[in-house]
């Protein structure tokens, strides 16, 4: 029965009833991420229940789960050829950055009689995915709106996942006049000025996301409440939507610190304990990281300390939990961003679902 991930739908439903509310005060549709969750169509399901009408993904996997899901399939991450038909097959847009990308998606949109738009990506700083020379990414417009079968969606751009550059109103502008020079130089407007993820939020809400930008690709603030510039739990929201119980194996008094020469983990770092005393009640769980990120986890009694885990096994300190523990009961604990995605990618965690 353990691990089980518990997905609270009725609090999901209002998280994004809260996000698509606070976007549309500024006049910014939203792409709902699913890349967390694998493309499940069950919680898929409820971002379209409240109104989004744009999906998103990483993966053309997930995005073929989804393909029996009214909605426009965005792929959000610059396909790769050898994936070219399936794209064409199961994504309505794609967020592009090379010529001969979108020549190949021309290409194959034409043998398979469907249309396909390409969102052209700016850098604007954080060294991922994106032009860097705004003149060839308007060349680069030219020749895709002459493509058969392709047209230029609109721009976009990436911050804050790789170099973690924040947003700022200065860069978004930068966005809307490429957006602009874009849309001059096809001869009409382009549909979408997407201006990042959800670590763009605080900027928004402060009023400084400049009017041109009309999209935002959402993920961790829709399923947790968060935004991602200053991680904070916006009003309104729920971030206990994923909880996952994990079953005690072991359960020992045990010294807080270990014995013996102290070597380097599996990435050549060396650990650091804290000395809590000799005498603490440890529980040894059936859990690993290959199922969850300890990292980005919590224990929902607040008690309760995570020590650690290795691959397959969870290390806790609960000594100054409430209540009395026994192997075999179940620890329950609220995941993040990172711990959720890992959940739903191993086979070994099954999922059940609530709408309370």
């Amino acid at each position: 029965m353990y691990p089980l991930l518990t997905i609270n739908l009725g609090h999901l439903r209002e998280n994004v009833r809260t996000m698509k509310r606070l976007c549309g005060e500024h006049g910014i549709r939203i792409t709902g991420i699913t890349k967390c969750f694998t493309g499940d169509p069950e919680i898929a399901r409820i971002y379209l229940e409240e109104g989004l009408e744009i999906l998103g993904d990483s993966r053309v996997d997930n995005l073929e789960r989804l393909s029996g899901l009214e909605a426009e399939k965005w792929l959000i991450r610059p396909p790769m050829l050898s994936e070219i038909e399936r794209l064409v097959r199961f994504a309505d847009v794609s967020l592009n950055s090379e010529i001969a990308v979108i020549r190949a998606i021309s290409e194959e949109a034409v043998r398979q009689g469907r249309k396909h738009k390409v969102v052209l990506m700016a850098d604007l700083g954080d060294i991922r995915e994106g032009y860097i020379d705004y003149e060839e990414l308007k060349r680069t417009a030219v020749e895709a709106e002459k493509l058969p079968n392709v047209e230029v969606g609109g721009v976009g751009v990436n911050l804050t996942c790789f170099s973690f550059i924040q947003h700022d109103t200065e860069k978004l502008l930068k966005l809307t006049s490429i957006a602009d020079d874009v849309s001059e130089a096809i001869g009409r407007k382009v549909e979408y000025v997407s201006g990042g993820n959800s670590a763009a939020l605080d900027l928004m809400l402060r009023g400084g996301i400049p009017a041109g930008v009309n999209n935002l690709r959402l993920g961790e603030s829709l399923l947790f409440g968060k935004e991602r510039a200053r991680y904070q739990y916006l009003p309104g929201t729920h971030k206990d939507v994923f909880m996952l119980q994990c079953e005690i194996v072991e359960l020992k008094e045990k010294p807080s610190l270990p014995w013996g020469t102290v070597g380097v983990d599996s990435y050549g770092r060396r650990p650091e304990f804290t000395d809590r005393g000799p005498k603490r009640l440890k529980a040894v769980c059936a859990l690993g990281k290959q199922d969850f990120d300890p990292e980005t986890t919590v224990p929902a009694d607040p008690k309760m300390i995570l020590l650690g885990a290795s691959s397959d096994h969870l290390m806790l300190d609960l000594t100054d939990a409430d209540g009395e523990f026994h192997v075999g009961d179940p620890i329950t604990l609220q995941l993040g961003y990172f711990s959720t995605m890992r959940a739903f990618t191993s086979d070994f965690v099954k999922k059940v679902y609530i709408d309370s």
